[in-house]
């Protein structure tokens, strides 16, 4: 089982930008020191639901200042650049990282990102099955032409070329075929079939419980059958769940550390998105969701925290996963429970 960490570089009411950019630099700093598998940086635009603008920037940072974790994107978010510029980028990182970079990509949502960065709202909601598709050509080809509807370019040659990799971690894992391991965060059957016709992993929201996530995984391995992938590619997908973990000696102890910070975060953070095109928008009822993630989640002393993993990955299947340890919105407290999830919960699931 592979647990690493989930990090959104959240702004909790009070703080700064900084301060929840230099949480996240420590936070992965300390993942390393206490043996977690991976750190997964999330992108948000406009909001301080998190504040880091661009994923693949940080981890390039954070790939500079470790030696054996893997760093991955959750998400960058497609629809708001060019897959070419994208693709780049993460052979970029691939290369000078010995394979430890893995690039997470989602639609996002319907936000004024769409509006700043010119892309649009078509961008949203008709062509992201395109731009992956060019995405995917660029990080396994050594050249790459379009002829789409949001992308036409004459041929021109990949550089870097990603299968170019000359001292890659033996253990650090992979696309498969040379380039960067690619995940798609997916929220619907429709891009569940995507993934899998693709043959990428997914990427589970930390919403969903158990039962939700066996279903993605299996309609993920039907769609995947159905579009010829191997018995060995379906077995060996490595799909990542997201979910929250708070190490306490007791579970009270630790709801109580996340319902006191996390619904103020929420309220604030996911109130200021806005729609591109003036939608209504609805939002979860922050107290109830923090209570629900708690109930969901390893949230709880060690051996509680491992069983509710292990049960998870007993029921979906799923092996990886990507936790959220920043829900304290406190530093001291966030270093303490990612050093316990390490040091206390890793070896009881081994």
């Amino acid at each position: 089982m592979r647990i690493g960490a989930f990090v959104l570089a959240a702004q909790f009411p009070g703080q700064g930008q900084g301060e929840a950019l230099h949480r996240a630099v420590r936070t992965t700093e300390l993942a390393e020191e206490s043996g977690l598998d991976s750190v997964w940086l999330a992108e948000h635009h406009f909001v301080p639901y998190g504040v880091c603008p661009s994923a693949v920037t940080l981890a390039g940072l954070l790939l500079g200042r470790t030696r054996h974790i893997r760093v991955g994107t959750a998400v960058s978010v497609l629809p708001n650049v060019h897959p070419v510029a994208l693709g780049e980028q993460a052979a970029l990182l691939h290369l000078v990282s010995g394979g430890r970079f893995s690039l997470g990509v989602g639609r996002g949502g319907p936000w004024v990102d769409l509006e700043v960065f010119g892309t649009g709202l078509s961008a949203y909601e008709q062509h992201f099955p395109e731009s992956l598709e060019l995405l995917l050509r660029w990080l396994r080809e050594p050249r790459v032409s379009a002829s789409g509807e949001r992308f036409n370019f004459r041929e021109v040659p990949v550089v870097p070329r990603p299968d170019e990799l000359i001292d890659a971690d033996a253990e650090a894992g992979g696309g498969g075929d040379g380039g960067p391991e690619v995940v798609v965060a997916c929220t619907s059957p429709k891009s569940v079939k995507l993934a899998a016709e693709n043959g990428l992993p997914m990427l589970l929201g930390m919403h969903c419980g158990d039962e939700e996530k066996a279903e993605m995984v299996a309609l993920w391995r039907d769609h995947a059958r159905t579009a010829g992938r191997t018995a060995t590619e379906i077995a060996t997908a490595g799909h990542v769940s997201a979910g929250v973990a708070q190490i306490a000696d007791g579970r009270a102890e630790a709801t109580e550390s996340l319902v006191k910070a996390m619904p103020g975060w929420l309220r604030q953070g996911l109130g200021a998105h806005v729609t591109v095109d003036g939608r209504p928008r609805s939002m979860r009822d922050p107290v109830a969701y923090t209570e629900l993630l708690c109930g969901l989640h390893p949230v709880g002393p060690p051996r509680l925290a491992a069983d509710r993993l292990a049960a998870t990955s007993e029921r979906t299947g799923i092996t990886r996963f990507a936790l959220l340890v920043e829900g304290s919105g406190d530093l001291a407290t966030t270093e303490e429970n990612v050093r316990r999830l390490g040091t206390e919960v890793l070896p009881l699931l081994h």
